[in-house]
């Protein structure tokens, strides 16, 4: 059983279900001050929303979609110490009186990093958890391809996501699972594509590489990106290979996942998202999609969680077609804390 020097991973993130009022809706118990916050109705078919403290409470995105950020004070009012207050215009909270749930990151501690430091060729600034793995950045872009930027980790990324705030543009996805050559969108169902967005070359523990591209570094665009690198015991980025059977992989982690988002990456499919706060007993079914606008869905018994990893029980192609690969992104909590004793702060 893997140790981790995270004794509680809800002081770093949660899934935190709430109600949606039409109102101010101050949400509690997240167990922390967050600084990445996507919501979504669990009943009613409105895109996720999404939110950061890096751009503030006036920036949003409505839906992980193609479009620019947008401007505007109506969606959430503040990061709060337990959790975030969300306005009526959110899309977990425009419905009164309906079921909905958010998703909670900390980072926390500022960062900042000026062009010819640490490698980097482009400055960057955002907010940075290296105790957890993830940290949040804003960056104008060069035009220069190879250019480098720095994410604050201290460790390689081994997931990073990509958005220019500026124009139409894609979602664009790292996973070190595709390697550096490939990309996917979070935005879209495609399967990974060969393009050299990240100039072909792996992130290193201060940079990322970016080539001159509308997705990643257009000279003069502003970007946000979120990245990601495993924590022993309370995060992994990984992949797997369905079997198409109901009896399907089992995928280790170290840690009982309490949040897992899954893709094909070899074959087109959606951006599966489970939590063990809407469904905590296995199997695991209820799912929401990252990418579409829809409701909860429990059409398929899906994955079975352990305090080691997860199983899948479905031949969905979605999430265990025999031969495909696909990629996930876990985070939990292991049975085992840093004073090497059995950890019950689930």
């Amino acid at each position: 059983m893997a140790y981790t020097t995270i004794d509680k991973s809800k002081l770093f993130m949660n899934a935190t279900l709430f109600t949606g009022n039409a109102s101010n809706n101050a949400i509690t118990g997240v167990g922390f001050q967050p600084d990445l916050v996507m919501s979504k109705s669990r009943s009613v078919a409105y895109p996720l929303g999404l939110y950061n403290s890096v751009l503030g409470v006036g920036k949003f995105f409505s839906g992980i979609t193609t479009g620019v950020v947008g401007s505007s004070t109506s969606k959430i009012a503040s990061f709060d110490t337990d959790g975030f207050t969300l306005k009526n215009g959110d899309n977990g909270n425009y419905t009164n009186n309906t079921p909905a749930v958010g998703w909670s990151w900390k980072a926390g501690t500022s960062f900042s990093n000026s062009a010819g430091s640490n490698g980097a060729t482009i400055s960057s600034s955002g907010s940075v958890n290296t105790t957890s793995g993830f940290s949040m950045i804003e960056y104008t872009g060069n035009g220069v391809t190879g250019a480098t930027i720095a994410h604050g980790l201290g460790k390689i990324p081994t997931m990073m996501i990509v958005k220019n705030l500026n124009r139409i543009s894609e979602w664009t996805v790292y996973h070190k699972d595709i390697g550096n050559t490939h990309y996917l969108e979070l935005n879209s169902t495609i399967a990974k594509a060969d393009y050299n967005i990240w100039d072909d070359k792996t992130p290193t523990a201060n940079v990322y590489y970016a080539r001159s591209h509308e997705r990643v570094n257009y000279n003069g665009d502003s970007y946000i990106a979120f990245f990601f690198t495993d924590i022993e015991g309370y995060s992994k980025m990984g992949g797997y290979v369905g079997n198409g059977n109901t009896n399907g992989p089992f995928v280790y982690t170290g840690f009982r996942p309490t949040f897992i988002m899954t893709k094909a990456s070899s074959g087109t499919g959606d951006w599966y998202i489970h939590d063990d706060k809407r469904d905590g007993y296995n199997s695991v079914n209820d799912y929401l999609k990252a990418n579409a606008q829809d409701i909860e869905s429990v059409d398929d018994p899906r994955i079975d969680l352990f305090s080691n990893g997860f199983k899948f029980r479905t031949t969905h192609s979605t999430q265990n077609a025999s031969g495909t690969s696909y990629v996930y992104q876990a985070f939990g909590q292991s049975i085992v804390g840093s004073n090497n004793v059995p950890n019950n702060a689930r």
